[in-house]
């Protein structure tokens, strides 16, 4: 008695299943039918599709949600200079787009244009631990807003084709900065200094706080050794003292 009544449960229980699936398999096969007014509001959301993507509220999560919603696939094809992608709908439509492919070491967190000229500037007359001390003293930050650091002065060059500064590259330009022009000349650093400032002697200064850069050859000028033989360039004040930097 106690088999039979088991394998009577067990034959119920067997035929609710196999009711189940099959009214799972017809519900696949044959979706709700939906309502004119229905239809109307789901084709109405492809006009607002542009209002939800740009939403102030709309997170990243949402947008990537709403792409798989309404894409099957994307093939990228890789050309010179461009990727070339084609984007199957869920509907069945196909389009085509071409979009620029980003050069080596290009991303989103983009260094200002003035800092990235600077930085340029900088790598022709200073080493890279030198060039971190200016920029950070100017306050200028890096793409992602960190201070600069010899190793992410480094990684910028590199990533920007820039070359680093090698010791005696001024001497090959016939440069020289505000010490070695001091010496050459046989006065002070401020006396340079001040000779620049009253515009006998020509000199570039990439911004506040990098090197005067000067030519050997002004060195020469005689309007320039006439003004130091003449000791217009020094101070009068016998309390002036010379500012080591």
């Amino acid at each position: 008695m106690v088999v039979g009544d088991l394998e009577r449960r067990w034959n119920e229980r067997l035929a609710e299943v196999a009711r189940l699936e099959d009214e799972l398999r017809a519900a696949d096969r044959q979706p709700p039918a939906i309502t004119e007014a229905e239809r109307a509001e789901l084709l109405a959301l492809a006009t607002d599709l542009p209002r939800l993507w740009n939403h102030p509220g709309g997170s990243t999560a949402i947008r990537k949600r709403i792409l798989r919603a309404v894409l099957e696939e994307i093939i990228v094809s890789v050309e010179p200079g461009q990727l070339r992608l084609k984007m199957h709908w869920k509907g069945g439509d196909h389009t085509m787009l071409e979009v620029v492919k980003n050069r080596v070491g290009q991303h989103r967190w983009k260094t200002a244009p003035t800092t990235e000229q600077l930085l340029r500037d900088l790598a022709r007359v200073l080493p890279d631990d030198k060039i971190a001390s200016v920029l950070n003293r100017l306050m200028m930050r890096t793409g992602k807003d960190n201070t600069w650091t010899q190793q992410r002065v480094r990684t910028f060059r590199n990533d920007h084709g820039i070359a680093i500064y090698h010791e005696g590259e001024r001497a090959q330009r016939g440069e020289v900065v505000l010490h070695e022009a001091a010496t050459r000349l046989g006065v002070s650093k401020m006396t340079v200094v001040r000779l620049i400032k009253d515009g006998v002697l020509p000199a570039k200064q990439t911004c506040v706080g990098a090197p005067y850069v000067i030519r050997e050859a002004d060195l020469e000028l005689p309007a320039l050794k006439r003004t130091i033989k003449s000791g217009r360039a020094v101070s009068p004040d016998p309390r002036q003292g010379t500012l080591e930097y």
